[in-house]
């Protein structure tokens, strides 16, 4: 027998939904940015993003699913399997932030991460938002954003140049800016060698992707008040 446990009267939620074995399995989201998040794989405890355990055969009407039934066509860890198997049911507004938040990370990690060969530094965002229309990249915010950004880059090489490579820097910076230059490169950058001279400076060798190389000459502009020395190896 089905159980109702919302009123009659209708209302509208967003679900993950899962048909399987002719039958309707819902669960109601709260928070759908970690929704899609454990989608695509990040580790979560569902109930961070889930209105309740509840699992329906029709969430707006109120009809939850039997333990039996869930046991027995999904088996152990029913939930989980709605969220990673079913479909997300956004709605309009949704799937449109959505969209657009993907666009601008895919468009900031191209920028940031690329440079076009023939200057050296990086596309300007419109060019490479234009590249992408031109390409027609079609934006899926429920896909793994490594794939879909490996997709994207594909398609709009075809309309412009792109280069990935890393730059090799070596960066002699003066003794009196050593400790405060040293630990602002240490936040941003996880491997670099280094080598600390007896006269107190220190000597830094790390690889940076094109793109943020103009950011990284500022840094060290900023903080050695323009005495560091940088050198492309």
């Amino acid at each position: 027998m089905q159980q109702r446990t919302y009123d009659k009267e209708r209302v509208s939620f967003t679900l993950a939904r899962l048909k399987k074995g002719g039958e309707n399995f819902e669960v109601v989201i709260s928070d759908v940015d970690k929704a899609i998040e454990f989608k695509q794989g990040k580790e979560l405890n569902p109930t961070e993003f889930l209105q309740s355990t509840t699992i329906f055969q029709d969430a707006n009407r109120g009809l939850k699913v039997s333990e039996e039934k869930v046991k027995n066509v999904l088996g152990e860890s029913a939930i989980k399997k709605i969220l990673q198997d079913g479909e997300l049911h956004l709605t309009a507004d949704q799937r449109k932030r959505l969209s657009e938040e993907r666009k601008n990370r895919i468009i900031e990690h191209i920028q940031r991460n690329s440079v076009d060969p023939k200057t050296g530094s990086p596309h300007p965002r419109t060019r490479v938002e234009l590249a992408m229309t031109e390409a027609k990249v079609s934006i899926d915010y429920q896909e793994k954003f490594d794939t879909q950004i490996e997709k994207v880059i594909n398609a709009i090489r075809v309309v412009i140049p792109l280069s990935f490579e890393k730059i090799k820097l070596k960066i002699t910076i003066p003794a009196q800016y050593a400790g405060s230059a040293y630990s602002s490169l240490k936040s941003r950058f996880k491997n670099f060698k280094e080598e600390w001279l007896n006269d107190g400076s220190v000597v830094v060798e790390l690889e940076v992707v094109g793109g943020a190389k103009a950011d990284l000459y500022s840094l060290i502009s900023k903080v050695t008040n323009g005495e560091a020395e940088i050198t492309e190896q």
